[in-house]
């Protein structure tokens, strides 16, 4: 059969390439190595029969605001998001927690003195934050809203610290900042971590961090339904190691981490293309446990219930000197560790009662210490007596990331480093990101701009390119 684009990956933006190259006409094949599709969309029973586990991405911010995925009718096809009454908690030891909530106002109340300042340095993004994210979500280039990337870029451009000591001066705001920042998976002194924060925060005031109803394979489900209707095909269980595992075709979309590709396309490829491919900086991993809970988490503050996430470090300080120890190669005694309640918003996953905990915290590359211990000691920090409540454990080091997920090399589980370095010259620098020497060969994962993250955008914008380029190429064998 004569192809057009066959896609290596069938994650979000592996999906969401073969959606866009299919609804344009192309025939399109995507090739899964495992038996189950969706690359960081996949939800598994790991504890207890009956209780569903999302067994990587959980909460969904950039998922509902995808500048792609909201032209696409994927509620049709089953999706359904289930929005909190808060995006983030951020417990404290003294006082009660910092919510995210959608409302601007509300949370600008939990911030003291500094709620005033919380909505200055919001506001002028909030004016048109679609806009916003469909210029932060494309690769480098001429932004639609040029004004108003002007703005974000004054703001973001900064170190997460460097923002918060300037703007707040309190420890609630400063705290809930450093949670946001956090997720850039840099040492919060970095320069552009002040992106991430004002990212977060501002998704948080569109749309509240929604789960997907029965996990995060649905999201999956949804994009594979939507691309089968559109004529596309998957075939699971097809494991491209070589170029000979490739059917011919005209282009082809690899949603694989650089070195991935550089082993499957080395004898297709320009040597020094390859070396650059193989010097890409993939950062620190993940150490992730899942938990049967008999209730739900006994918070301190039973306000954390309310939300999707909850983000725990204590203070601005505390979470900094976590994140740089990662940095440094060590295991902080006190992690900042992302906690999410799927069950409490999400009931379908859960059974008798019984409820889900997902939490995991920032390692060295690589590391394959058991930090179990550690990560119940933080949310027994804030939540006394939640270790009585455990039922049954799962845990995934960096290796287990990798193993389920090759593109999570060494457990990076969003795509790489994403500093100034290495935030617009992803995989490598290019005029066009996504393409590579070989014209037929274009990379769509994570580790192409906008980088990490449930949202398509990657896919989408490497099946334009591709798009361009199906016409001009014979559908033969990549050799």
């Amino acid at each position: 059969m004569s192809l057009d684009a066959v896609i290596i990956g069938s994650g979000p933006n592996g999906l969401s390439a073969a959606i866009e190259l299919a609804g344009r006409g192309a025939s399109v094949l995507v090739l899964e190595a495992r038996e189950q599709i969706g690359g960081g969309m996949r939800t598994a029973e790991l504890t207890v029969p009956g209780l569903r586990h999302d067994v990587c991405s959980a909460c969904h911010p950039m998922g509902v605001l995808s500048p792609y995925w909201r032209t696409l009718p994927l509620a049709d096809h089953g999706l359904e998001w289930v929005f909190p009454a808060a995006s983030v908690a951020h417990p404290l030891d003294d006082g009660p927690a910092v919510l995210l909530r959608r409302s601007v106002d509300q949370t600008a109340a939990g911030l003291g003195a500094d709620g005033a300042a919380y909505k200055r340095l919001l506001a002028p993004f909030l004016r048109n934050p679609h806009g916003l994210l469909r210029d932060a979500l494309a690769p480098l280039g001429l932004p639609r809203n040029p004004l108003l990337m002007l703005r974000f870029a004054l703001v973001a451009l900064r170190s997460a610290r460097g923002l918060a000591e300037a703007r707040f001066s309190g420890q609630r705001a400063r705290a809930l900042f450093a949670g946001c920042a956090a997720h850039s998976i840099l040492p919060l002194e970095s320069k552009a971590t002040a992106a991430l924060g004002v990212m977060f925060s501002l998704t948080a005031h569109v749309e509240s961090w929604p789960v997907a109803r029965g996990g995060s394979a649905s999201i999956a489900a949804a994009l594979a339904s939507l691309l089968e209707q559109r004529g596309g095909r998957i075939e699971t269980g097809a494991h491209v190691r070589s170029l000979a595992d490739l059917p011919p075709a005209r282009v082809y979309l690899f949603d694989t981490s650089p070195a991935q590709l550089a082993d499957i396309a080395e004898p297709v490829l320009p040597a020094r293309y390859l070396a650059r491919l193989r010097r890409y900086r993939y950062g620190p991993g993940a150490f992730k446990l899942d938990l049967a809970l008999d209730g739900p988490i006994p918070w301190t503050d039973p306000a954390c219930l309310d939300a999707s996430t909850v983000h725990l470090g204590g203070t601005f300080d505390e979470i900094a000197a976590a994140e740089a120890a990662v940095w440094r190669g060590e295991h902080p005694e006190r992690p900042y560790v992302l906690v999410c309640q799927q069950t409490v918003q999400d009931a379908s996953r859960s059974r008798d009662g019984q409820h889900t905990a997902y939490a995991y915290c920032h390692v060295p590359s690589g590391s394959t210490v058991d930090l179990t211990g550690v990560i119940e000691g933080q949310i027994e920090r804030f939540a006394p007596g939640f270790c009585d409540r455990i039922l049954a454990r799962h845990t995934m080091n960096t290796a287990d990331f990798e193993r389920r997920n090759p593109n999570y090399r060494g457990g990076a589980i969003t795509g790489g480093v994403a500093d100034l370095g290495q935030l617009f010259a992803r995989p490598v620098a290019r005029l066009n990101p996504y393409t590579t020497p070989n014209r037929r060969i274009l990379i769509c994962s994570a580790s192409t701009p906008p980088g990490g993250g449930v949202h398509g955008m990657c896919g989408y914008h490497a099946a334009r390119t591709a798009a361009r380029r199906i016409a001009n190429q014979p559908a033969t064998p990549l050799r």
